[in-house]
């Protein structure tokens, strides 16, 4: 009886020459993968960088977590957050750098509060100049 031929390739690397099995390759392909962080928890990572006296715009913050125009899930994943959370959801604002309306009646005025606690001031027409309080990271 014929010896079953199993195919495979040679690989060649810097530690030496290698047989890999097909099969075994499609058995390594059906592994679960490593699950990848949530959009929301990539939300969060960016929004948990923003420094004390910085804010960031919801566009900003989806661009940066690898959401281009995200903006408003961005805005979502910060609604969705519980109260007394850490996360300084505070320190972002729309792109005109005004604090967005919410659905619950005096949140606006506690960012605002937060946020002049932190040395961010306000121009008259009660917007963030971003010029000069935007974040900008590093790389």
């Amino acid at each position: 009886m014929p010896e079953r031929i199993t195919p495979s390739i040679l690989l060649l690397s810097d530690f030496g020459i290698f047989r890999v099995n097909f099969r075994e390759v499609r058995k390594a392909s059906r592994l679960k993968r490593m699950p990848q962080p949530s959009s929301y928890e990539r939300i969060y990572t960016v929004v948990a960088q923003i420094p004390r006296g910085r804010v960031a715009t919801y566009g900003q913050i989806a661009e940066l977590a690898g959401l281009p125009h995200g903006a408003r899930q961005a805005g979502y994943a910060l609604s969705a957050l519980g109260e007394g959370t850490s996360l300084p959801w505070h320190r972002v604002v729309n792109a005109r750098g005004e604090i967005s309306a919410r659905s619950e009646p005096g949140c606006e005025s506690i960012q605002r509060i937060l946020l002049e606690h932190e040395g961010v001031r306000f121009s008259s027409g009660d917007r963030i100049p971003l010029g000069r309080y935007r974040w900008r990271p590093e790389g």
